[in-house]
């Protein structure tokens, strides 16, 4: 019991941060959500209304929709591509530590300093995707990446995922290496062919690996607002307006401090419900691989 009480003084200081800059500001946006509180003045309490006029008004269920729809492109692109990239190097030792890092070098860059490289690149006049599409002869296929409400989604996704693929390929990779070589020989042995020994050896053994890569790509993608706001302002047509970006333009432009708080709070029930559910389904296939 003594050395349980010391225990606890020693973590004190980490709680009371914590309580300070977590559960305190979690409080207060969970109290300001129930008024039209618009950053001056006095806070007056309205209730559900909030919470009622996001779940209604078709603008932003659409953002909700959006929000799902980009989570879903980018963490199930990442984590193919993480899962390719860590196959790859991992059969190729020579160049693994080279490669890995050039992966991960992206995932360094501010996002906004990233989303307006990729502005530039996507530009419609002398952008670096049109004229390498023009120079290969396949001008037909050149467009405005940006501007076209079917494919700026895409394009936004595409920078989110080249940015931090090297992450999951990092953590595949890791995984990698923790599988015991004599499975592989002894498969080779029995005459299975790569794709077997990637398909029951592999990937029933890189479970934990995808437990992790999948639950932080979704929980990095659903807060995610930085490349969105850079790269089209949520435009075309609200095409790539996401959650995270409806509440800082709420915040920032409208001034509408009690609904961007209720907007938080919805985004934080989505996190935790889809972050829990995908857990408690990972780890029952870890069980069962």
């Amino acid at each position: 019991m003594k050395k349980r009480h010391h225990l606890l003084w020693f973590a004190a200081p980490a709680l009371l941060l914590y309580a300070v800059f977590g559960i305190y500001p979690l409080i207060s946006a969970v109290k300001l959500s129930f008024t039209s509180f618009a950053g001056v003045g006095e806070q007056k309490w309205i209730g559900l209304k909030n919470y009622i006029e996001i779940l209604s008004d078709p603008t932003y269920i659409t953002v909700l929709k959006v929000t799902l729809a980009y989570t879903v492109v980018v963490v199930v692109i990442q984590n193919l591509l993480g899962l390719l990239f860590a196959a790859l190097l991992f059969s190729l030792p020579k160049i693994r530590s080279a490669a890995r890092v050039a992966l991960l070098v992206p995932s360094m860059y501010s996002a906004v300093i990233a989303a307006f490289v990729w502005q530039y690149i996507y530009s419609p006049l002398g952008g670096g995707l049109n004229e390498i599409l023009k120079a290969m002869g396949l001008g037909d296929y050149q467009s405005t990446w940006l501007g076209e409400p079917s494919i700026a989604l895409f394009s936004v996704a595409a920078v989110q995922i080249w940015m931090y693929v090297g992450y999951s390929t990092a953590i595949f990779l890791a995984g990698y290496m923790s599988i015991p070589t004599e499975l592989h020989d002894a498969a080779r042995i029995d005459g299975a062919n790569a794709w077997h020994r990637f398909t029951k050896i592999d990937v029933p053994l890189l479970a934990p690996s995808f437990t992790v890569n999948i639950t932080l790509s979704t929980i990095g993608t659903l807060k995610s607002f930085e490349l969105p706001l850079v790269l089209t302002q949520g435009g075309p047509d609200g095409a790539t307006t996401t959650l995270g970006l409806q509440i800082f333009n709420s915040l920032f432009s409208d001034y509408r401090f009690g609904f961007s708080s209720a907007l938080s709070i919805v985004m934080l029930l989505m996190i935790v419900t889809i972050a829990y559910a995908q857990n408690w389904f990972l780890r029952r296939r870890e069980q069962n691989a």
